[in-house]
C-alpha cells in the first residue's frame, strides 16, 4: 500500500500543479489582455507606413481612454516574425506591417475599437485595430479545457486511491477471517477492529503520501524549470505562488484522510456481512 499511495499522491501533486499553472496563466493572461489592442498599417511603401504609424500613435495617444501607445520597433517585428519567414526578410521580398501597441485605461471592448477606427480613418486610412484578446482566444480557450481536464484526472485518482484502499481492506480481511471472529469472540466489538485496519492503513497513508509528496514536488519544479527556458511572457504567467505550494502541500494529508475513512467504511460494512 505505501507504494501504491505514493504513486496516487506523485501523480497527484503533478496534475494539481498544472491545474493550477494554467488557472494562473488563463486568468493572468486574460487580464492582461483585457486592455490591450494592436494597431497594424499595412502598406506596401514604407515612408507612407511610417508616417501613417507616426499619425496614429499621435492621435490615439491624445485619447483620454488610451494609458500608453508604443510603436514597436522595425527590429523587433522583423524579429517577431523571423520563426515564420525565417531570417533577412525584407520590404522588397514581404512588406512587414508597423505594429502599434495600445494599452487602454478600461476593456478593450467593440464600441472603443470602433471609435478608435473611425478616429483613425483620415490620418491613417490602412491602420487595423484589433483586441490582442481577440488573436489568443483560441489558445486561452484550451488552455481552459487542459486545466478543467487536469482537475478531472485529480478526482479519477482520487476514486483510484480509495478503490485501492478498498482491495486492500477486503483482501485483509479475508486474510484475518479467523482470527477476527476469535476477536469477536473475546469480546471485540467492530468499531475495536475497525480501528486495528485504520492504524495499519494509515501508517502506510503516511509513509506513502510523504513519498508521493517528495516525488511530486521534484516533478513539478523539473516541468517548471523546462518551461522556464522557453523565456516566454505567456508561460510566464504560469507560475505557482506562495498559496498554490500550500495546496500542493495538502495533497497527502487528503489522500490519507480518503485511505483511512475508506479502510474503516470498507471493514465496518464487510464486519457487518460477515456476523
Amino acid at each position: 500500500m505505501p507504494w501504491v499511495i505514493a504513486i496516487m499522491v506523485a501523480i497527484t501533486v503533478l496534475a494539481t500543479g498544472g491545474g493550477l499553472a494554467l488557472s494562473n496563466l488563463v486568468a493572468r493572461a486574460s487580464g492582461d489582455l483585457a486592455g490591450s489592442a494592436t494597431v497594424q498599417i499595412i502598406d506596401a511603401d514604407p515612408q507612407t507606413r511610417a508616417a501613417q504609424a507616426e499619425a496614429a500613435a499621435a492621435i490615439l495617444g491624445a485619447d483620454p481612454a488610451v494609458a500608453s501607445v508604443g510603436i514597436l520597433p522595425e527590429e523587433r517585428v522583423e524579429a517577431l516574425l523571423e520563426p515564420w519567414l525565417g531570417a533577412g526578410a525584407s520590404d522588397d521580398a514581404l512588406p512587414i506591417p508597423a505594429l502599434i501597441d495600445v494599452r487602454l485605461r478600461g476593456e478593450a471592448d467593440q464600441a472603443t475599437l470602433d471609435r478608435f477606427r473611425d478616429l483613425l480613418a483620415e490620418d491613417a486610412p490602412d491602420a487595423r485595430i484589433d483586441a490582442q484578446s481577440d488573436w489568443l482566444a483560441p489558445v486561452l480557450s484550451a488552455l481552459s479545457t487542459l486545466r478543467w481536464m487536469a482537475f478531472g484526472v485529480i478526482l479519477l485518482l482520487a476514486f483510484t486511491g480509495a478503490a485501492a484502499v478498498w482491495l486492500a481492506a477486503r483482501n485483509a480481511l479475508d486474510a484475518n477471517r479467523d482470527t477476527i471472529e476469535i476477536v469477536h469472540l473475546l469480546g471485540g466489538n467492530d468499531d475495536q477492529i475497525a480501528r486495528i485496519f485504520q492504524r495499519s492503513i494509515l501508517l502506510d497513508a503516511v509513509v506513502g503520501g510523504l513519498l508521493g509528496l517528495v516525488l511530486g514536488f521534484a516533478a513539478v519544479l523539473l516541468m517548471g524549470a523546462q518551461f522556464a527556458v522557453l523565456d516566454s511572457g505567456l508561460v510566464a504567467g504560469g507560475g505557482l505562488d506562495t498559496g498554490d505550494w500550500l495546496v500542493l502541500g495538502l495533497v497527502p494529508l487528503f489522500a490519507i484522510a480518503i485511505a483511512v475513512y475508506t479502510a474503516r467504511m470498507t471493514v465496518l460494512s464487510s464486519l457487518g456481512k460477515m456476523l
